[in-house]
């Protein structure tokens, strides 16, 4: 895949295409994400979870109502902890109370008191998320992102690695080959299937870069 293919999949910017086409590639000769099939559902998820490749760590600038997609944030809650009416942003004070909340408890994250929720918040071009998840991340890949998960947000080749990690460890590339789009989207962000509809939208466009379409 060359640059000019890969601008054109990611619909990127030629800032952000000479920032990413070579991280991205090498992750995905280093994870099997080899064929047009594979690359076209690989470049829409990581896109979508990424803001267009301009965003490496999760935020929780939640209004409200929008709290409701984590269940472990209760619903008596959710007016304090989301985004006031005089805000631009969720400070990030109420930021980390709702990553705690929202992430503690799971995948091997302590209780929301630990700090873990927001310490092992979504980073990366996939947002790889929890303990359990950084530990495994960072044995694939050679370094040590229990004591340094920030390596996922600021080290663009750690970013696309820890994609491409996710996605081959996880049975993306075989739902890909099946043209299972849908399913790439239940293994990388849950059965809420979180913005399927933008992400539809994502694999067209690399589908057809590709000559998939």
């Amino acid at each position: 895949m060359d640059r000019e293919t890969f601008r054109r999949a990611a619909a990127l910017s030629d800032a952000l295409t000479a920032r990413w086409y070579a991280p991205v590639s090498d992750a995905m000769r280093e994870f099997g994400i080899s064929t047009p099939a594979r690359r076209a559902a690989f470049i829409a998820q990581i896109r979508h979870e990424s803001g267009s490749f301009t965003q490496l760590v999760e935020s929780f600038n939640y209004a409200p109502a929008a709290l409701a997609i984590f269940s472990r944030v209760p619903a008596s809650l959710r007016a304090y902890l989301g985004r006031h009416p005089d805000e631009k942003t969720v400070p990030q004070a109420r930021q980390q109370e709702i990553a705690n909340l929202a992430y503690g408890g799971r995948y091997g994250n302590g209780d929301a008191n630990s700090g873990d929720g927001w310490r092992f918040r979504g980073r990366g071009l996939k947002q790889i998320t929890f303990h359990d998840n950084y530990a495994a991340c960072g044995r694939a890949l050679g370094v040590d992102l229990l004591a340094n998960p920030d390596l996922l947000a600021t080290d663009d080749v750690l970013a696309a690695r820890s994609a491409g990690w996710y996605w081959s460890a996880n049975g993306c590339n075989e739902a890909a080959d099946a043209g299972d789009f849908a399913k790439t989207t239940r293994i990388i962000n849950g059965p809420a299937m979180d913005q399927q509809a933008k992400r539809e939208t994502y694999y067209a466009a690399a589908k057809t870069a590709l000559g998939l379409a």
